[in-house]
């Protein structure tokens, strides 16, 4: 596998000082040599996105550019052997350390999960999601209003360290179900008691979504009370300047960049070169951005064995990719319609490939940030910390495919 060739980044003049002091992240046993990971996020961060970053994140020097993790899987998906689950967290010979996001709600369940994972040797560091606001996950009591029910927190996490041995476990998590429900410090405290080897905070409620700003001042709050392991901030990430400032502001041990990265793989770079005080940034013409696509989907189709589903794939990274830059809706359209690498090439061919870099309009938010929702939980839910019997026999229902965070 090829690396890009480095797209124009112009660089500030050198600084005549010393080489500033890296900043490293350590989970368990694995330093990375940049504070960054990789959020999980459904139907994007597959091994073809994953190895892309990483690609990037390595670009300007041997960096490993951070932590890149992969999509959401269920405990109980693998637990039962399905299929499509397991090829999920099949990793690339490059990714090291392999890092597998698992999500579950029956701590039986979860900690036989953990087991299969060390067993068969499919992971170097797990990570457990408490964040998913999405409400076919939260009416059922998962995602992020579990960490409401303290007891049932406690002992997913504890069972996931114990049945992990070696192999660091990590946990992400919400603010909490709404401001009158935070569950932050608790879940912290807890994590950080039980042996998990950090804890990363999306500063937004389950309310929230994604909308509006992240609280980063939770992240400070967070940092200031869990002392023993790494706390990494999440939320609002677009830039690497947005990385430097949360950790300054925060004192986070690193972040984990999200929706920032979408159409953008090429932050990575950024964030390499920022945490390590170097000043180059990639400001890609619109021929780098064509040539990325390009590679993302030679990696799909080597990911999926199948050219026609590696483009479908594509398809929805299209208006990422090009936000900003002079393509207009109908050859949008039309790449959103690509059907082969050939067809691909093809249309890419018909641009202006000599575009500059656009500046402002191509950097900034990117997804659908939407506004806030209600938090959709189990009736009387919140009444309690303690879980009933009640939610207790339902809770294998929130075991979905759905990721988030």
């Amino acid at each position: 596998m090829t690396t890009l060739d480095a797209p124009t980044a112009p660089s500030s003049p050198a600084s005549p000082t010393a080489e500033p002091q890296r900043r490293t992240l350590t989970i368990g046993p694995h330093t990375v040599d940049t504070p960054v990971v990789l959020a999980p996020m459904a139907g994007i961060t597959n091994m073809a996105f994953r190895l892309l970053c990483r690609e990037f994140g390595a670009l300007h020097s041997e960096d490993d550019g951070g932590l890149f993790v992969s999509e959401m899987v269920t405990s109980r998906a693998l637990v039962e052997d399905h299929a499509e689950s397991w090829r999920l967290v099949t990793m690339g010979e490059r990714e090291t350390p392999r890092s597998v996001q698992l999500y579950g709600v029956d701590p039986t369940t979860v900690r036989r999960a953990v087991e299969m994972l060390v067993e068969r040797d499919r992971a170097d560091h797990i990570d457990l999601n408490f964040g998913c606001p999405v409400p076919k996950v939260t009416r059922r009591g998962g995602g992020g209003i579990l960490p409401w029910k303290t007891e049932l927190f406690t002992r997913i996490v504890r069972g996931a360290v114990e049945a992990a041995g070696d192999v660091p476990v990590t946990v992400k998590t919400r603010m909490g179900i709404d401001e009158d429900h935070l569950t932050y410090r608790d879940a912290g405290l807890i994590a950080q008691e039980v042996g998990a080897s950090a804890i990363a905070l999306h500063g937004r409620t389950v309310v929230q979504h994604y909308s509006g700003q992240a609280h980063w001042e939770a992240i400070a709050d967070l940092k200031q009370l869990v002392t023993d392991i790494p706390v990494l901030g999440n939320g609002d990430i677009w830039s690497a300047e947005d990385a430097l400032r949360m950790v300054e502001e925060t004192g986070a041990d690193g972040v984990v960049v999200g929706r920032g990265c979408q159409g953008r793989p090429w932050l990575f770079a950024d964030l390499a070169a920022g945490f390590a005080g170097r000043p180059e940034r990639i400001r890609p013409t619109l021929g780098d951005v064509a040539r990325t696509m390009r590679r993302h989907g030679e990696l799909l189709v080597e990911f999926f064995e199948d050219e026609g589903r590696g483009m479908r794939d594509l398809r929805k990274h299209v208006a990422w990719y090009f936000k900003g830059y002079p393509v207009g809706g109908e050859m949008r359209h039309r790449l959103a319609t690509m059907e082969s690498l050939a067809d691909l090439d093809a249309k890419l061919a018909e641009l202006d490939l000599d575009s500059l870099y656009p500046g402002v309009d191509a950097e900034g938010p990117r997804g659908r940030a939407g506004t806030p929702k209600r938090a959709v939980c189990p009736e009387g839910w919140m009444e309690s910390r303690e879980l009933s019997d009640e939610h207790r026999a339902r809770l294998h229902e929130a075991e979905l495919d759905t990721s988030g965070g």
